[in-house]
């Protein structure tokens, strides 16, 4: 029988082409090379759950609670909560800020720190445990003035918001709503027409946003 027999070195060359085939075609992470160039850095997409589907195009909010995982990492798996500035703490990396972010951005971003100088294409998962419960308030003269939730998802806008309130009573004067709004820690205070909102189907009505206080003005006989 022919007994045809390669040099160590091709074997080596012949084995070491195999494991970078085989790495393409299976599509799995490569580590860091010697000359620092990375390839085939991965990122798994946010955890599906009952929550995590609810976020839809959602931003993340102060008082939201997360699950950050990455994978073969168990040490990094953690709870947390967004304060009231938007800010988690993770292992090693430290505060980071998730408020504005949609699931998908605040895991890139995570990912992307971890990879920056801890970990070699690490695989970043989070899932939503709790949405914080969004508000806004209505007061004076409606049906039921109170605190009312945002629905899920959803905008809302003031008409909408002065529905939810029971409409008007009879001595409110829809023309004159102020609404105060809490902008980069100053309070502003916007004055506003409802009943030009409502008559005129052309007229945007104005957006609501969580922490809003809107009063309703008592008409002048």
């Amino acid at each position: 029988m022919f007994n045809f027999r390669l040099p160590n070195a091709n074997i080596k060359a012949v084995a070491f082409f195999v494991l970078v085939m085989l790495g393409c075609w299976t599509g799995g992470g490569i580590l860091h090379a010697d000359n620092g160039v990375q390839t085939n850095a991965t990122l798994l997409p946010a955890a599906s759950s009952p929550t995590n589907n609810l976020m839809g195009s959602r931003h993340l909010q102060p008082n939201d609670v997360l699950e950050v995982m990455v994978y073969q990492e168990p040490d990094l798996a953690t709870k947390v909560t967004l304060d009231d500035r938007g800010m988690v703490a993770l292992p090693l990396i430290g505060p980071v800020k998730l408020a504005g972010l949609t699931l998908e951005q605040a895991t890139a971003k995570i990912r992307d720190l971890y990879d920056k100088d801890y970990l070699v294409n690490p695989k970043v998962t989070i899932q939503v445990d709790q949405m914080a419960v969004l508000r806004f308030t209505v007061l004076g003269q409606v049906q039921r003035p109170g605190s009312y939730e945002f629905p899920p998802n959803e905008s809302l806008n003031l008409l909408e918001g002065l529905a939810m309130a029971g409409g008007y009573t009879r001595l409110a004067a829809p023309s004159k709503v102020t609404l105060q709004r809490n902008v980069s820690g100053e309070l502003k205070v916007f004055h506003l027409d409802a009943d030009a909102m409502a008559r005129d189907k052309n007229n945007k009505p104005f957006q609501l946003l969580p922490d809003d206080t809107v009063t309703v003005e008592e008409r002048v006989f």
